[in-house]
This record gives C-alpha cells, structure tokens and sequence, in this order.
C-alpha cells in the first residue's frame, strides 16, 4: 500500500510522514521525530545497532610505529644531551 497515505506498519491509520531510510509512510504512534526529520521505530534500532558496534581497530599501523621511533630518537636526544651537560 504505498503511497496509499495509510501507516506502513498499521494500514488502519493514517500516515502524518515518510522515514527518510526507509521512506515508508508511518503514522504518530511510528513516528520519532527529531528536528522535523521522521524516522520509524525499525530504521532507529538499525541506526542504534550500527552507532554501538564496535570498529575493529590497526593499533599497530606503520605510522604509529614510526612516529614511535621519532618519539624514542628525540627522547635518546635529549638524554644525551643531558648526560654531556652533567659531565662538563
């Protein structure tokens, strides 16, 4: 029954907006709205699911274990010269 005007999930009620995912029609009761943007109850729990899964992550990518390198060069640096300061 799309674009019939009646509610996707309750063909007995009227439709009040259109999901912007799904872009079915849905009435108050299916409705969550938030800054004028319609969203059903289906496409929010797809969203939730997405935004509280976990990434898998490259902690250890050639980037991180160069600037690691730099990181230890610059430190050896500066020990160094804190060693000959203490000695003169």
């Amino acid at each position: 029954m799309t674009g019939s005007g009646r509610c996707h999930y309750h063909p007995q009620r009227a439709g009040i907006g259109i999901c912007v995912e799904c872009r079915h029609v849905i009435c108050t009761e299916c409705t969550t709205q938030f800054e004028g943007i319609n969203r059903c109850a289906q496409c929010l729990a797809k969203r939730l699911k997405a935004a509280t899964t976990l990434k898998g992550r490259n902690d250890f990518s050639a980037a991180n274990l160069m600037l690691a390198v730099l990181c230890a060069a610059v430190l050896w640096g500066v020990l160094e010269l804190a060693v000959r300061a203490a000695n003169r």
